[in-house]
């Protein structure tokens, strides 16, 4: 099946060069030049993943993200200007899957759309009508992981995560008491020798908390290890 790409920019020949350059790729596109009319439209027919600038008119991409995320939990690749860290991390903590800082490569955003939507399709269940082995569900105290479903709930009630964000948490969940650094879970959230620094995976750990504290403000599952990594107690 084609993926389709929403691309949400106030700069038209970027919409029109990145949009060119997927479909190229073979992908659908669907551009908006700015939030506000990109906002119902994602929210109503959800695209495979979005791609956001963050400086826009009328409604910029993180408050686009914030009020996408009360709704959706499709892919989001911010594209930032190159010294915004501040916006990068605040994107990050706000839900976004991964950041490009502009002037950016049409490779490398297409590279990380791609491996985002693998992901994506790995945590689907298949249905090709082929014999595929379904993903246990993973169980750690409160925490119920269907990897199949892409659900999440914590003491029965649902947690809306990411596709990366459930990745770092499954991973640490898989082994609860054993401590994984920030590599490993760069290595499990990010394939295809994408870059992302240490920021990136604290950021997500940090969305991830706020998450599950909306259902119970005492979580504490997630522990840090400074100087070591991260590591999931269900105890």
């Amino acid at each position: 099946m084609t993926a389709t790409i929403a691309l949400v920019d106030d700069d038209r020949n970027i919409l029109t060069s990145v949009s060119i350059a997927l479909q190229t790729e073979g992908f659908l596109t669907r551009v908006y030049s700015d939030g506000e009319s990109a906002l119902k439209a994602l929210i109503e027919n959800p695209p495979d993943l979005a791609v956001l600038d963050i400086k826009m008119p009328k409604m910029d991409g993180l408050e686009l993200l914030r009020r996408l995320r009360e709704k959706s939990a499709i892919p989001v690749i911010f594209l930032t200007s190159k010294d915004d860290e501040l916006d990068e991390a605040l994107g990050l903590a706000m839900g976004a899957d991964d950041y490009i800082a502009k002037p950016f490569s049409q490779r490398l955003l297409i590279a990380r759309i791609r491996a985002i939507l693998r992901r994506t399709e790995a945590a689907q269940p298949s249905t090709d009508g082929g014999e595929q082995a379904p993903a246990e569900i993973l169980e750690r105290g409160r925490l119920t992981m269907d990897p199949a479903r892409h659900r999440v709930t914590w003491g029965g009630t649902n947690v809306t995560l990411t596709v990366t964000e459930f990745l770092i948490l499954e991973t640490l969940a898989q082994r609860p008491g054993i401590v994984k650094t920030r590599n490993q879970l760069m290595d499990a959230a990010y394939q295809d020798d994408i870059y992302v620094d240490d920021r990136t995976i604290d950021s997500h750990i940090k969305r991830v908390r706020r998450k599950f504290r909306q259902v119970d403000p005492e979580f504490d599952a997630i522990e840090t290890l400074y100087g070591a990594g991260y590591r999931f107690s269900d105890e």
